[in-house]
């Protein structure tokens, strides 16, 4: 369990150093380019990445070297212990490149603790591992016998898988008195070979050849193939087809049906009857060429035969023979070249993606990822965008692309984003891909306590004056009902009280308006009915005095006494 977790973090760690991929990729120096030959066997020693990269053997270890490719089709490991940069297996240069010269794998070496970006070339070396084939082992060539010394007569080619050099270097013939072989070499860089009379031929002494072609290639010892050459020599027929030009450049579009007619070429011969009835045909033309076109004949009109493909191949170089009835012919080179359309939508690969991203933390990345388009021109290329209204952007290397927050977010804000990133060529029509992907913000403690009202002072002044207002009342409108009851008892006998103003001494005279300090109050209580009950009240006057009932003052001197008031 404690191992998967280890791997699962350092799965985490890979991850998060591909999302700053980006930015060191701004700073990428010139690719190191090493170089391997072709069949070396696998695990076999490439480089030392330790000494390349300048980092003893302790540092080389701590930074975390990695070796990474796109695609992540590995064909070289890493010796972490040694730095040892070592074939993952055998290479064989021609199912790697093909013909395509020279033959680079594209590498990157990653150092994620400190983060450093390096662009790094493997170069297969071609070796002399195949031998010229030719497609026919027998050709057939008619030769006039009026034919003068000089005239030439091309021969199929022989193919070889390997480049460079240890491709076909040369033609030659077997020994004989009337031809021998000029190597020719095409636009293309191909070399046929080309028969040519040295000396006049005559039917009646020699009416065939029998000759042996070999192709030789470049390398060291050259390899060899062989091919039959038949001649027969005919009798005169001394004019050869020739055509109206002897190059045609045509255009046609990649999307083109099947059956498309791509050109018709022509050609007369001023010989009459047999002699100059002429039929077409595709001359030297490799499988490429025979599978994607065919030419009619009699009419020299050639079509598409497969589908084009502008980005598996770009042009043609079509050899077009026009062969007489007798034994002469002529030739013309059709360059067809293939116009792209816009047929690939871009492709959009995640390379690494962040979520949740924490909250209150600008350029953090959140995604990693990569754009291309099998288009070529202005159909291949691409541009990248994300809705404006969102708070993150995009930032470009080539045709890698980090998504990062534009500026901090706040989850207590919004605590989601979907992010739709849309990819869109420049083509005519354009097309375009959209990748949807959802940000979740995670919390960071940024926010301290608040109560919901800044004070309550104001309010504990409002409830305390309150209670005492309503307390204040009460107890004056308690003293207002006892001296309307008193007013009634007096009127029976009850309880008397002196009538007539205050005398002026228990007056405060300030002019406040409120009573003497000297005043005090006189509670009358009736005990009758086992109650008690607020009689009457009177300041205290000398020389006068209450007529209360004793027992009603001491039955009533304790709700009195918690009013405040002097019992008498």
């Amino acid at each position: 369990m404690e191992a998967s977790r280890k791997f699962i973090c350092r799965q985490r760690q890979v991850l998060f150093s591909f999302l700053l991929l980006g930015l060191s990729l701004a700073g990428a120096a010139e690719p190191r380019r090493y170089s391997v030959v072709e069949e070396t066997e696998g695990s076999s020693f490439v480089t030392n990445l330790a000494k390349d990269l300048g980092l003893e053997q302790r540092e080389f270890s701590s930074r975390g070297v990695r070796v990474v490719s796109r695609g992540n089709k590995l064909h070289l490991q890493l010796n972490q212990e040694t730095g040892d940069l070592l074939l993952n297996e055998k290479l064989d240069r021609e199912d790697l490149c093909g013909h395509t010269e020279p033959c680079v794998l594209r590498f990157q070496v990653l150092l994620e603790s400190p983060l450093e970006f390096f662009q790094a070339e493997l170069q297969v070396t071609d070796i002399n591992d195949h031998s010229p084939v030719f497609l026919d082992k027998e050709m057939l060539v008619k030769v006039s016998e009026s034919s003068p010394p000089g005239t030439t007569f091309p021969l199929k080619n022989a193919e070889d898988l390997d480049v460079g050099q240890n491709n076909i270097e040369s033609y030659v013939i077997s020994p004989n008195p009337y031809f021998r072989v000029l190597t020719r070499k095409r636009s293309d860089g191909r070399k046929y070979p080309e028969l040519v009379l040295d000396k006049a031929l005559d039917r009646e002494e020699e009416a065939e050849l029998r000759l042996t072609l070999t192709a030789l290639d470049g390398g060291s010892p050259p390899r060899s193939g062989t091919a039959q050459v038949y001649i027969e020599i005919l009798d005169v027929n001394d004019n050869a087809p020739e055509f109206e030009q002897p190059f045609y450049r045509v255009q046609i579009s990649e999307d083109s049906p099947i059956g498309f007619l791509v050109v018709k070429v022509s050609a007369t011969d001023v010989d009459t009857g047999v002699n100059g009835e002429i039929s077409y045909s595709l001359f030297q033309a490799s499988d490429e060429i025979g599978k994607t076109f065919k030419i009619n004949p009699l009419t020299g009109e050639i079509e598409l035969k497969k589908q084009l493909d502008f980005e598996k191949l770009q042009s043609y170089e079509v050899n077009v023979e026009a062969r007489d009835a007798g034994t002469f012919s002529g030739k013309c080179t059709v360059l067809i070249q293939v116009m792209d359309v816009n047929d690939h939508a871009p492709e959009v690969t995640m390379s690494a993606f962040t979520s949740p991203v924490p909250e209150n933390a600008p350029e953090t990345v959140v995604a990693l990822f990569s754009v291309s388009d099998l288009d070529s021109e202005e159909n291949g290329k691409v541009s990248c965008s994300i809705p404006e209204d969102l708070p993150f952007l995009l930032k470009s290397v080539g045709n890698f692309y980090t998504l990062l927050t534009e500026r901090p977010l706040d989850r207590e804000s919004r605590d989601e984003y979907n992010i739709t990133i849309t990819v869109t060529d420049l083509g005519t029509p354009r097309l375009k891909t959209q990748l949807n992907i959802t940000v979740l913000v995670s919390d960071v403690n940024d926010n301290a306590p608040a109560f919901t009202q800044t004070s309550y002072t104001v309010y504990l002044v409002v409830a305390l004056a309150s209670v005492s207002s309503l307390f204040l009342f009460s107890v004056l409108l308690f003293v207002a009902v006892r001296l309307c009851r008193r007013s009634r008892a007096a009127s029976v006998g009850r309880c008397s009280v002196p009538e007539g103003p205050f005398p002026g001494h228990l007056v405060d005279l300030s002019g406040t308006g409120t009573l003497s300090q000297s005043y005090q109050y006189e509670v009358c209580l009736s005990g009758s009915s086992g109650t008690n009950e607020f009689k009457f009240l009177k300041p205290i006057i000398p020389n006068f005095s209450p007529q209360c009932p004793d027992k009603e003052i001491e039955g009533n001197s304790t709700f009195a006494n918690s009013f405040g008031f002097n019992i008498q």
